[in-house]
């Protein structure tokens, strides 16, 4: 393995250097960390969860572990250069295995449609179940290819936080007609509704509606056609506890279970936080994983702001809520062989219900169910002879003049889920239940700070991506740095890194705070 350049590491040990405050210890945060230590800075991370992960999380009940959140990772090549950043070599501290199929979406019709890493083995199942719409696939998945260069590798890469970085992009905008929308675009290649939905609901894992967020998303496609969709050995927790020891490898400091109440200020000069138990911690800089409107809305609620003020974020677009039940089953070992690590789960509606949730904000009858179960693929996840599972069913946010009441709604709703899933997945699993947890968006709102309970911040409409999206760099104050969901790129645990590579573009080396600003 490949080890910290020693004066690094002993640079970050010295009281001397410049102090970083990283607050939140998501992926996004940590990923922050690893490249802030790396530029020599010393690393203090605060996290008020008793973990790391924020949303990669993990629970334990019974012996069964749940992923809270996140549980695939599509571009695996970020994270292998976040390491590199470091010094280390992530293969040699993360476990990472191809998923074969990528997962299975299912019909009520009984179709049931199978995405493998394997060209010829794609082009054979789209040719047995599509076969009218083969070309229009082809089409669609060159149109994929097309926004992931542009949108990707191009602009979400770099930083977007000034109205020129912008300016440059509309041409790419304007040919790649961002203007429509990810299921227009499915629309326009292929007729089957069944395939327009399979190439159209991956804003779903990231916020959006599909009926109206950018067709920039289709880039999902080409990624994991690409670079696979793959399993960290587990869980995404053992991928952020893995952050941690190379931040500890730094010299870094990680705080868990202290909150972040304030972001302390002096004019326009950021000088470190102070805790809800009042301790002060001074740094020459803060990075912020908490969602944008958390840190200009509540950690910053004393101060004056001029763009990102509470009543721009209060006009915002939010993300959808998550209805999450984690639950585990004990002697069903060889039970329901044919549903593997990642299942698709469609309801009879697509359409009418993604209005229901992102327009209307009405909690419908009807649900799509995105069915995870680990134990296929890791069995550490579940005792001997049982399973792990997750069910993630979408649902509107806190938002509106009658918000869904979960204190009422959440058991007939996890019975109409449970029913739903003895349709069509996994029949009798009641009946085997050993452990269950649920998370509704009220969950959301008070275990991640999450405004508005929203699963994912700020909905990546075009006119809340890029320079429209809180920036990387704070123009309300000097030494205000943000990552995560809500910042550009966007959320999605590839972009979530991604966040921290802008970040490592836009503040300077340790020694040359000290320099600029001391």
């Amino acid at each position: 393995m490949t080890r910290l350049d020693p004066n690094i590491a002993l640079m970050a040990k010295s009281q001397n250097a410049a102090h970083a405050v990283v607050v939140g210890a998501g992926i996004g945060g940590l990923a922050a960390a690893m490249r802030l230590g790396a530029k020599g800075y010393r690393v203090t991370v605060i996290d008020r969860l008793d973990r790391l992960g924020g949303r990669g999380s993990s629970i334990s009940q019974n012996g069964h572990r749940f992923d809270l959140g996140p549980t695939i990772i599509t571009v695996p090549q970020v994270f292998r250069e976040l390491w590199k950043d470091c010094g280390r070599n992530f293969d040699s501290d993360v476990d990472l295995r191809l998923c074969n199929p990528f997962y299975e979406i299912r019909w009520e019709d009984g179709t049931k449609f199978r995405l493998f890493p394997d060209e010829k083995d794609m082009d054979d199942e789209i040719k047995r179940l599509f076969p009218s719409d083969f070309r229009g696939y082809q089409k669609f998945l060159k149109d994929s290819e097309a926004r992931y260069t542009f949108g990707f590798e191009g602009m979400g890469r770099k930083p977007m936080n000034k109205l020129w970085d912008l300016v440059k992009e509309l041409p790419g905008f304007a040919l790649l007609r961002a203007d429509r929308s990810v299921y227009a675009h499915a629309a326009k290649r292929v007729m089957d509704p069944r395939l327009r939905m399979a190439l159209s609901f991956h804003p779903l894992f990231i916020g959006g509606d599909p009926v109206n967020v950018t067709s920039m998303y289709i880039l999902v496609s080409h990624l994991e056609r690409a670079f696979g969709v793959h399993y960290a050995m587990g869980g995404v927790q053992a991928l952020a506890d893995a952050m941690g020891h190379v931040i500890e490898g730094q010299a870094g400091n990680i705080r868990l279970g202290e909150e972040v109440d304030e972001i302390i200020t002096q004019g326009r000069q950021i000088r470190g936080v102070k805790t809800k138990a009042g301790h002060i911690v001074s740094a020459d800089l803060v990075v912020s994983n908490a969602d944008p409107g958390f840190t200009y809305g509540q950690l910053l609620r004393k101060k004056q702001k001029s763009r990102w003020t509470d009543k721009r974020f209060k006009t915002a677009r939010w993300s959808m809520g998550l209805f999450v039940w984690y639950f585990g089953t004990k002697g069903t070992a060889g039970m329901w062989s044919d549903v593997g690590h990642h299942t698709i789960l469609n309801g009879p509606r697509y359409r009418g219900l993604l209005k229901d949730i992102f327009q209307k904000q009405h909690l419908a009858d009807d649900m799509s169910i995105y069915l995870h179960r680990p134990s296929v693929t890791d069995p550490s996840v579940a005792p001997d002879g049982g399973d792990t599972f997750y069910a993630l069913s979408p649902v509107p946010n806190l938002i509106g003049a009658d918000p869904v009441d979960w204190s009422q709604q959440l058991e007939p709703y996890r019975k109409k889920l449970a029913r739903f899933l003895e349709r069509q997945a996994i029949p009798g699993f009641e009946k085997h239940l050993s452990a269950s947890k649920i998370f509704t968006p009220d969950t959301f709102k008070t275990r991640y700070l999450s405004p508005h309970g929203a699963g994912f911040s700020l909905e990546p409409r075009i006119f809340q991506s890029a320079w429209f999206r809180p920036h990387n760099i704070s123009e309300e104050f000097d030494g205000l740095y943000l990552v995560g969901a809500g910042t550009h790129p966007g959320a999605g645990v590839p972009s979530v890194v991604t966040s921290s590579e802008v970040l490592n573009q836009l503040v300077p080396a340790a020694i040359d705070w000290k320099k600029t600003y001391d």
